[in-house]
């Protein structure tokens, strides 16, 4: 049996942006006992630096999705497989352009009844669901 009963999300990415931020808020810290505005400045920029090689490792498949892994995929070395398309309720892979933030081919006037067509002035956008309405013509009179 496993010594943990739990996906506690260690990874690769987890850990090495866990490290860079240590060196950083050191960095702060050390800048705000010496009083030096440079040091400070420093160390959150080490910080953000650590923000973003997280963020890319993550994306690279080195980071977990949110919620529960499978139990075979708790390991540091094993890489997440759905990285790539990217995770439903991930707010990175969706900065990134992936997962439920991208349009989708199929979803494009998914909800537009069947019948209704050009001059119901309805326009349906990339994922958006219209209910179209037949608009009635008007007379020229």
């Amino acid at each position: 049996m496993s010594a943990h009963q739990y996906d506690e999300g260690h990874t690769v990415a987890g850990w090495t942006g866990f490290g860079i931020a240590t060196v950083g808020t050191s960095v702060a810290g050390l800048g705000v006992c010496l009083v030096s505005g440079a040091l400070i400045v420093g160390g959150l920029a080490v910080v953000g630096v650590s923000v973003l090689v997280t963020w890319a490792l993550h994306l690279s498949g080195w980071g977990k999705p949110p919620g529960r892994r499978p139990r075979e995929e708790w390991g540091m070395r094993v890489r997440d497989s759905s990285a790539r398309e990217g995770h439903e309720e991930c707010v990175g892979c969706r900065i990134a352009g992936r997962g439920r933030g991208r349009p989708s081919t199929t979803a494009v006037g998914a909800g537009v009844e069947a019948g209704a067509g050009a001059g119901t002035g309805a326009v349906a956008g990339a994922g958006a669901r219209v209910a179209a309405e037949p608009v009635a013509a008007e007379s020229a009179g």
